[in-house]
């Protein structure tokens, strides 16, 4: 069974940080592309960024562009998401999202940016 977990979310102030954690068992995690999503309240789900199996192209939502970074960690089989600068705007329950044809998404954690 595939499981994706998702940890480090919590209340911020805006200007602050966080950084968020994905990983994944029941599969080679370093197969596998791995996505951020978020959903804010009354809003769809939007991609925020993603990386590839090897790590070497990464892709940002405009509106974070800047401010997030997305990594992979091989070695432990981790993929994070540092967030910068956060923004009120910012706060969302965020989704890892594993996929490879398949697509297996994790519980979410909120992130919540004070102003």
């Amino acid at each position: 069974e595939v499981q994706v977990a998702e940890s480090g979310g919590g209340l911020v102030q805006a200007g602050g940080s966080l950084r968020l954690s994905c990983a994944a068992s029941g599969l080679r995690f370093e197969d596998y592309a791995i996505a951020w999503f978020r959903q804010a309240p009354g809003k769809e789900r939007e991609g925020v960024s993603c990386i590839n199996s090897d790590g070497n192209y990464t892709y940002y939502a405009d509106s974070v562009k800047g401010r997030f970074t997305i990594s992979r960690n091989k070695a432990n089989n981790t993929v994070y998401l540092q967030m910068n600068n956060l923004k009120p705007e910012d706060t969302a329950v965020y989704y890892c999202n594993v996929r490879r044809g398949q697509m297996y998404w994790g519980q979410g954690t909120q992130v919540t940016v004070s102003s």
